[in-house]
């Protein structure tokens, strides 16, 4: 529920930094600077900081951006500010990865997982790249994970789509239907 309530408070901000960076021609860089402050929101050094109440807005959002240093310019350091003032820099993570899910969108690119039970060859991972690309019309990146308990097959996840090609997925399904 707080994940959701997170995601919820963080969309207009990570809407307002893209909109803002997409008009600045500055996607690349937004991103590079809000990744940094969603790992600094979320060290638990400064999260301390974040949740003591003895310390005033103010403070918090000087020390916040003191921690990110140069890695911000005025404009991230602005949106850093008005995230303070509105008690939102833990939601720095979700802005981050809603900024990325827009980002993903406007360059018509979507970021592919493949979990096999083996180590894919680089020809396996083409071919299925080559197919994926096809499929969902876009460019894609892709992360490989090995999961031995698949026992075979693939599953793929593509943003909202799950591909579930494994045996362990075949099995579970043919055992549902037997038991249905």
């Amino acid at each position: 529920m707080a994940e959701t309530s997170t995601s919820t408070a963080a969309r207009p901000y990570a809407k307002a930094a893209f909109e803002f960076a997409r008009g600045q021609q500055a996607l690349e860089a937004w991103s590079g600077m809000l990744s940094t402050a969603a790992n600094v929101a979320v060290d638990a050094t400064v999260k301390a900081v974040l949740d003591n109440p003895k310390l005033s807005t103010e403070h918090k959002v000087d020390t916040f951006i003191d921690v990110c240093g140069d890695a911000l310019d005025d404009n991230a350091r602005n949106f850093i500010r008005t995230l303070g003032e509105q008690d939102r820099l833990a939601a720095l993570p979700s802005v981050a990865e809603l900024f990325e899910a827009q980002k993903a969108e406007q360059e018509q690119r979507v970021e592919v997982t493949l979990v096999s039970a083996f180590a894919l060859e680089s020809e396996q991972e083409e071919k299925l790249a080559t197919a994926l690309r096809k499929r969902l019309n876009r460019d894609i990146s892709i992360t490989t994970q090995v999961d031995s308990t698949l026992l075979g097959g693939v599953i793929i996840r593509a943003g909202d789509t799950v591909i579930d090609g494994s045996v362990r997925g075949k099995l579970a399904r043919l055992s549902e239907a037997l038991n249905s």
